[in-house]
């Protein structure tokens, strides 16, 4: 697997991620404990060395089972975040769910407090079964915090030696100067930003992919496959359990997936051609794109990881690339 350089602060990681998002079970309808383990040790063995969770993925449960997945190892960096609370009922309100093992009403706050930061850390740190965190991400901003005082919080976990690096995610241009600031006035650099990005929703090529590129941030592309959209396996016939987020989003109507079903039958041609899946496809379309560091490529089976992995050695020529970008273009919209 070829290992890619996040930020400027030496750290390494593969350019495709185990994306824990699904196997927290919300929002997916549920997940299988021990496939989801499976599935992450299959793609430690395919060369996928890096996984990224989150608190939020769960409300916990996705860094139990990454915890579960790499006890007694210390060969994989772990990415978690910070900032999503469901436990607490203090700061900027972010949406309502239901808790995914209760099902009772919950409500999602943004909370980037100094002191709920490293509190966090420490319950990711025990979930997790790790005393180190390689990088820890600000899951969304919080508008009821100034990033200085989250980024000064983080920047005291780095130079106590519990976490290695700083990122943040879901950020605009003028938060990732703030935070990039902030955290050189402590002697850190910002290594990376964390956007939603794929072949249907491609916003941050305007302006904060170039701005990540110039000030040499790393950028970690989530959702790269749209959710399951770019794998061809979400058809028009398709159907969600109960619990399943996509069964309500405005991309996943009949008649979006009907649209970008075309699009990928045409995009078949050129799998074919490159003896690859979609979902390998569309990952490595992201791969090719100026200033992205890594794909966080979800997986629920082992069979599914050990796909995704294969996405880092395709290679893709500018007519090709042009070709895919001009299929999807405004699909995502």
């Amino acid at each position: 697997m070829q290992q890619r350089g996040l930020g400027t602060d030496g750290m390494d990681i593969p350019a495709v991620v185990f994306g824990a998002w699904a196997i927290g079970g919300w929002w997916w309808g549920g997940a299988d404990d021990e496939s989801a383990i499976d599935a992450i040790k299959a793609g430690i063995d395919a060369g996928i060395t890096a996984i990224d969770t989150a608190p939020m993925y769960g409300c916990g449960h996705s860094e139990r089972v990454v915890g579960r997945a790499l006890a007694g190892r210390s060969d994989v960096a772990v990415l978690t975040k910070v900032g999503l609370r469901w436990d607490v009922d203090e700061g900027a309100f972010f949406f309502d769910t239901q808790h995914p093992s209760t099902g009772s009403p919950q409500r999602i706050m943004r909370n980037l407090r100094p002191e709920r930061v490293k509190e966090e850390v420490e319950r990711s740190r025990e979930r997790l079964q790790r005393d180190f965190i390689e990088l820890v991400q600000c899951h969304w901003p919080d508008p009821s915090t100034p990033v200085e005082e989250t980024m000064s919080a983080l920047a005291d976990l780095v130079h106590a030696g519990i976490i290695g690096a700083v990122g943040v995610s879901n950020f605009d241009v003028p938060l990732l100067e703030r935070a990039k600031a902030a955290l050189a006035a402590r002697g850190i650099p910002l290594a990376s930003n964390q956007p939603r990005y794929s072949l249907l929703d491609r916003d941050i090529e305007s302006a904060i992919l170039p701005w990540c590129v110039e000030h040499g941030v790393g950028t970690l592309a989530y959702s790269p496959l749209g959710q399951g959209l770019l794998t061809g396996k979400v058809t028009t016939e398709r159907t969600f359990s109960e619990g399943d987020g996509r069964a309500t989003h405005p991309l996943f109507t009949l008649e979006s997936r009907r649209t970008i079903q075309a699009a990928n039958q045409q995009a078949e041609v050129l799998a074919r051609a490159h003896g690859c899946s979609l979902a390998q496809l569309a990952l490595a379309w992201c791969l090719h794109q100026p200033g992205v560091t890594a794909v966080l490529a979800g997986a629920r089976t082992a069979s599914q990881i050990v796909e995704n992995a294969g996405a880092a050695a395709i290679s893709l020529d500018a007519q090709e690339l042009s070709m895919l970008s001009g299929l999807f273009e405004g699909l995502g919209e």
